[in-house]
């Protein structure tokens, strides 16, 4: 058992239903982003690695729910951690917010469309990637599980590895700069 405070079940099941709902609202925006690109000529690519995602993003909260049932206790520096997962909150939404309708969990191509460089994309090239990060390093500690932080931190970069090199590679096609593969 991981000594410090005692167990915030109210707060955990509050964490994990926001969790969830954010989650769901995002594949229901992507979805919808994903008709609208299709329509205008837009198609996926690099699909193969995504059910990685799904794997690590469905097993991230059971993996933090059996951490907390097996003596995970969060420290009294808890509220750090909440700091910097809002934070992440923040960067996900500038993140959605400055991609409008091109915004998507998959790659998606937009033949001719130069890769979006407004809002906090002028500042950061991947800011979705850095809230998820931020999210994996933070929203664990919050309950002082520090092996689900470690694990999920690692397998996302283990991830985004595959994921932001083809992401390049799928800006630079959809400019023109590179051929499709």
């Amino acid at each position: 058992m991981t000594p410090g405070l005692p167990v915030p079940w109210g707060a955990l099941g509050t964490y994990l239903a926001v969790l969830a709902l954010q989650r769901v609202a995002e594949l229901v925006l992507s979805a919808r982003n994903l008709a609208r690109l299709t329509a205008l000529g837009g198609h996926e690519v690099s699909a193969k690695h995504f059910p990685l995602f799904v794997l690590l993003h469905v097993g991230y909260p059971v993996a933090l729910v059996a951490e907390v049932m097996a003596g995970a206790r969060p420290s009294a520096a808890w509220p750090w951690a909440l700091g910097v997962w809002l934070l992440a909150q923040g960067l996900r939404v500038a993140a959605i917010r400055a991609l409008g309708a091109r915004w998507n969990v998959r790659i998606v191509v937009l033949p001719g469309e130069p890769p979006v460089r407004s809002g906090i994309y002028r500042w950061l090239r991947h800011p979705n990637y850095v809230a998820v990060v931020l999210e994996f390093l933070s929203a664990p500690l919050m309950f002082g599980a520090w092996r689900t932080c470690i694990a999920a931190t690692l397998l996302n970069a283990a991830v985004l590895a595959v994921r932001i090199p083809a992401e390049e590679r799928a800006l630079e096609e959809a400019v023109g700069k590179r051929p499709v593969r």
